[in-house]
């Protein structure tokens, strides 16, 4: 098993008395499982158990009665490895609740675990909207983005700046698929084509024969249905074969503030796409990344770390608030309670499991316009918390009555 065992119990939670017994084990053990090691390391990773360890903390400043411990585990990207490490965590170590988990095809196997065991399972750094749609549980929420919501604010606004013709480029993965099948139906349903398209392997390499296919197209825009180190290397080999200066633009589909980072503004520049989180919006933001940079190597938080230190705080209110972290009960505590957060702000998780708050539209400055570390987003257009995730009768799920 891939695990590391960060024993960072915090007395927490002012309980009502008796209450304590509620609590299994007399601790809440809540479980960061991610890409450590790989393509999507930057996107979570550590970054993401050092947000969870900053949500204990800030929530344990008013709650002192009861201990909470994380554990934190690599899943490899492979969804027969995570799946075993959340039975293991589940069945013997006793963790209440598992967050995070990049890559949707292992997100989508804990989604089937969580559900049998009767545990919690809080999702920020997969993104396919199917753990809403059809795949939705009673055990699940999604917190921070989905590809629902990548598809309709970034293909949408490129679609009515007259980006009509599209080829993509895609992660050969439920991601993937599920991105390109998302922004496909925007981009016919706003009047668009789709000229072709063709499937990578997941931490490809060598994406030349993918590029020259998408430019032998004509298409205007090239959509990289893909993520993390994916991206960046379709994007720093495009730069290569000289595709934007011929004309044709870039899509990230979906585009994380660590991969502006490593591709620098001079190659970043001008890319448009949409996050919910970016450290630079309000002071609360501002504060946040401040402190989370100080403790992870100077590197600022992107939407899915900011989404797991939201989403754990979320789940220890309605953990006090129920008295218990019965899986099933605290996630349907999570659905009453509204949310609240210096991060994403005000919102709630709605029935199936979706996560409700507003995404904002970014353009990648020049490097010229840029006065600082990190100080790499225009904001072109906020889209607000009703209209940026897909509407609650159109995803599928069961649990919509």
């Amino acid at each position: 098993m891939h695990f590391q065992r960060s024993m960072f119990a915090l007395a927490l939670l002012a309980l009502a008395p008796g209450a304590q017994a509620q609590v299994s084990g007399g601790v809440v053990k809540i479980g960061v499982m991610s890409d450590m090691s790989s393509l999507y390391s930057d996107i979570g990773g550590g970054g993401s158990a050092v947000a969870a360890r900053m949500a204990v903390e800030d929530f344990g400043k008013a709650h002192k009665d009861l201990k909470v411990e994380i554990v934190t585990a690599d899943h490899l990207n492979k969804p027969d490895v995570g799946s075993s490490i959340a039975r293991q965590w589940y069945d013997v170590d006793g963790v209440d609740v598992i967050v995070d988990v990049p890559t949707s095809s292992v997100a989508l196997a804990i989604n089937q675990v969580t559900r049998e065991k009767g545990k919690a399972f809080l999702v920020s750094g997969a993104a396919s909207s199917d753990l809403s749609g059809k795949a939705c549980s009673p055990n699940t929420v999604h917190w921070t983005y989905d590809t629902w919501m990548l598809a309709n604010g970034t293909g949408n606004a490129i679609v009515k700046t007259g980006g009509d013709t599209w080829f993509f480029i895609t992660a050969d993965y439920a991601f993937g698929l599920a991105l390109e099948r998302d922004t496909e139906a925007v981009v016919l349903k706003d009047g668009g084509k789709v000229l072709g398209r063709v499937r990578h392997p997941l931490n490809a390499q060598d994406f030349s024969s993918f590029l020259l296919q998408a430019q032998a197209s004509k298409a205007k825009i090239i959509g990289l249905a893909n993520a993390g180190g994916d991206t960046t290397n379709s994007i720093k080999q495009a730069a290569e074969f000289g595709i934007v200066k011929g004309g044709q633009s870039l899509a990230g589909m979906l585009v994380f503030i660590s991969d502006v980072h490593g591709l620098g503004l001079d190659k970043a520049q001008g890319l448009i796409f949409t996050e919910t989180y970016y450290w630079d919006l309000n002071d609360g933001t501002r504060a946040f990344a401040k402190r989370f940079a100080a403790a992870n190597n100077g590197k600022y938080p992107t939407m899915v770390q900011a989404g797991v230190y939201s989403a754990i705080l979320h789940y220890l209110k309605a953990v006090e608030a129920g008295k218990t972290d019965d899986g099933t009960k605290t996630i349907a505590k999570m659905k009453e309670l509204p949310t609240d957060d210096p991060l994403f702000g005000k919102g709630r998780v709605r029935m199936d499991g979706r996560k409700i708050h507003p995404a904002y539209l970014v353009e990648v400055k020049k490097p010229s316009e840029s006065k600082g570390p990190y100080d790499y987003y225009k904001i072109r257009a906020t889209i607000p918390a009703d209209q940026a995730f897909r509407p609650l009768n159109e995803g599928g799920c069961s649990l919509v009555k």
